[in-house]
């Protein structure tokens, strides 16, 4: 095998992870990675836990509200 093919297969498969890349990126409309919300990370965490908290009471009313309290039901 001649090394100019071994050179141009190299760059045709360098050249379509990049065409893949560009599409995949034009699929998510260009978010890229990294979670950039400008929040440190003690403020994501205070965030995070409130939203956890809120869901948990949430479901905790839910379950109060139907008459099961969270268990599973003896119904049959």
């Amino acid at each position: 095998m001649d090394w100019t093919w071994i050179f141009l297969d190299s760059m045709q498969r360098g050249n379509q992870r990049d065409r893949d890349r560009e599409r995949a990126q034009a699929r998510t409309g260009g978010k890229g990675k990294g979670k950039d919300d400008g929040l440190t990370p003690e403020q994501r965490r205070e965030r995070d836990g409130k939203a956890l908290q809120e869901k948990a009471a949430k479901k905790t009313a839910q379950a109060a509200s139907s008459g099961d309290a969270g268990g599973k039901s003896n119904k049959k």
